[in-house]
């Protein structure tokens, strides 16, 4: 690691998604001498573990927005900031089992077309045809988004770094913030493992590492960290494309990854914490679910998996915004499963927050004291 500047107009802390793209876009806007902290390597933490579905299929709608100003994002990414990353415009699909969750996805999809997402529901036949390998027996309808997809976490991750770089942003990773100082309201250093930076100004974006830089601060970031576990399966002969494909109800999800597929759910009885080990404790029940679902991924042999970690807030949303008790305190956190595929909107909107611009996206809603004003806003649309 290079030597730390002693002084930064901004230090960001997080150098994942989030933070590589704040980079870019503030320091793209003329915003001079910023540094990222990342304790690991960049997108060590969640964003690298993302299965990479990027999508607007969302029931709030601020996250309709980013997601949507996002996938453009996406799509001119090998032009802006200048990185291939393997975006697949193969759509997701949200089969739908449960009567309740019928209505609530055709309210959702209601304000997904008023804010210019294509999305539709469908019924059981045609979800079949999109996505050949599921049974649908007790499928009531699906709901369908065609310019949603994949992309490559790490390639996006490293496009932003390189655009930063190339526009002055020093970059320190294997640094680990150990404390913020204040002076009253005010901040005025950042200190770590190798040195203190004085700065007035600090964006988190630790991800799951969120609550603990913002205790430092003074600032309450209601974020707990989850383990989320994927398996990738063996080569399957003759795999017919498909989209990423969501069977709802029980949160089991798959889509192509090289010869074979990428599988993956949450697992209720996963107690909070940051344990990474692999475990099996969570197969029986992935399996179950494959088996009702699409049985042919139950019969595929595992050829590997790993796990990474979800930063749940209270509500399943996003904590995006400044701090009103410290002057300075700027995060984008707590997102909840769906931090990669917002990194490109999100990036733009605390560049316009530091800039006192207003942004594209009003976030003031995602604010982290909502939850003490009784202001909760749930996403319903999450796995």
């Amino acid at each position: 690691m290079t030597e730390l500047p002693s002084r930064a107009e901004i230090v960001i802390v997080g150098g994942g998604v989030m933070g590589t793209s704040i980079a870019f876009h503030l320091a793209e806007a003329g915003v001079k001498n910023i540094v990222l902290l990342e304790q690991n390597e960049l997108g060590s933490g969640s964003t690298c573990k993302a299965a990479g579905g990027v999508r607007a299929q969302f029931s709030d709608a601020v996250n309709i927005q980013l997601g949507l100003r996002s996938l453009e994002a996406f799509a001119r990414f090998p032009e802006r900031p200048g990185q291939d990353i393997d975006f697949r415009k193969v759509g997701y699909l949200f089969l739908l089992s449960r009567k309740e969750d019928v209505r609530a996805f055709e309210q959702s999809i209601a304000l997904q077309n008023s804010l210019g997402v294509p999305s539709r529901l469908i019924d059981p036949a045609e979800a079949k045809r999109i996505s050949p390998l599921i049974e649908t027996d007790d499928v009531i309808a699906a709901a369908w988004g065609p310019d949603d997809g994949l992309a490559t976490p790490e390639a996006v991750v490293y496009g932003y770094a390189k655009g930063a770089r190339q526009l002055g942003v020093h970059i320190a990773t294997q640094c680990t913030v150990t404390g913020i100082e204040r002076a009253g309201d005010r901040i005025r250093a950042v200190r770590t493992s190798h040195g203190t930076i004085e700065t007035d100004t600090v964006i988190c974006t630790a991800g799951a590492w969120s609550r603990a830089i913002g205790e430092m601060a003074g600032v309450d970031l209601p974020v707990t960290p989850y383990r989320r576990q994927v398996l990738f399966t063996e080569a399957m002969p003759n795999l017919p494309p498909m989209p990423m494909t969501i069977d709802f109800a029980s949160t089991f999800y798959f889509h192509a990854e090289g010869r074979g597929l990428l599988v993956g759910m949450s697992y209720q009885e996963e107690p909070p914490g940051f344990n990474l080990e692999r475990n099996d404790a969570w197969v029986p029940t992935l399996l179950a679910a494959a088996e009702k679902r699409a049985p042919a991924i139950g019969q595929a042999g595992i050829a590997s998996g790993w796990a990474g970690l979800y930063e749940i807030s209270p509500d399943h949303n996003a904590l995006i915004g400044e701090a009103r008790s410290v002057s300075r305190f700027l995060y984008a956190t707590g997102f909840s499963g769906h931090g990669f595929l917002q990194g490109p909107a999100v990036g733009e909107t605390i560049r316009d927050l530091y800039l006192g611009r207003t942004p594209a996206v009003d976030v003031s809603g995602m604010t982290a004291d909502r939850f003490a004003a009784g202001a909760a806003r749930p996403e319903r649309n999450i796995v």
